[in-house]
């Protein structure tokens, strides 16, 4: 997200048939701690001992609005959840974006507790689910999560309400294929910056979109039904060079 981002949002732009694994710890863990573009407002480190004024990226929100054709996030110590977005990830035609929560024990030890603690967990964490209704939270009695997602009226953003009290009338149903990046991008706004409340994993976005290497292929294959196979040596001893006389 720092030297490389350049590349990565042309990868995403372009869709090219890449798979992209960004482990986020927030830290820069292995040049020994410095802050990252991560880290959180205030984050104190060897390089910021005042406290880190930067804003820090949603890798979610980025990939979204570079207009990736698939964009998840799961936690590191989520082993079935990590096998199963991996999985789609795998499987899906073009670039795919796949951020994971993964914890530093030496430099930033505990980043992401409120996700991995059973208890916190359950109210912090929204797992996505194509077709299915945005519910999480302590389980109501119709077996879906106390709270749902919802379109605020006034606002159009995504806000959480208890469905106990405002009821299931206008719960989102997750739809990870639609064209549009909208609501995608709407959801990884919910994540806060401290993770203690509503962020959401799972797939966000998954998309046809032609894939770059495809593209290249068949214009290739078309050029040279059109004019025959290219002349290297014609090539490089063509219009633009000079001789040069001694």
């Amino acid at each position: 997200l720092s030297i490389g981002g350049n590349h990565l949002i042309h990868a995403l732009r372009r869709n090219v048939n890449l798979k992209i694994l960004l482990f986020n710890n927030r830290i820069y863990g292995l040049t020994k701690g410095q802050y990252s573009p991560t880290s959180e407002v205030g984050k104190i480190t060897k390089s910021t001992p005042m406290g880190s004024l930067d804003a820090p990226f949603n890798p979610v929100s980025l990939a979204l609005g570079a207009e990736a054709s698939f964009v998840a996030r799961t936690v590191d110590s989520d082993r079935k959840h990590l096998t199963s977005v991996l999985r789609e990830a795998a499987a899906h035609p073009g670039t795919a974006l796949v951020e994971i929560y993964q914890n530093c024990n030496i430099f930033n030890d505990g980043a992401f507790e409120a996700l991995k603690d059973k208890e916190q967990a359950q109210e912090a964490v929204i797992r996505l689910e194509h077709g299915q209704p945005i519910r999480f939270g302590a389980l109501a009695p119709d077996g879906f999560g106390s709270k749902g997602v919802i379109r605020d009226p006034a606002t159009g953003d995504l806000k959480v309400i208890d469905v106990r009290e405002e009821g299931t009338g206008g719960v989102l149903v997750h739809d990870a294929h639609t064209p549009s990046p909208t609501t995608a991008f709407a959801l990884s706004r919910l994540a806060d910056a401290d993770t203690l409340h509503h962020t959401p994993i799972g797939v966000l976005r998954n998309v046809d979109r032609p894939v770059y290497d495809t593209l290249m292929s068949d214009q290739l294959d078309d050029a040279i039904q059109q004019k025959g196979k290219g002349d290297l040596a014609a090539l490089l001893a063509g219009n633009d060079t000079w001789t040069v006389v001694g």
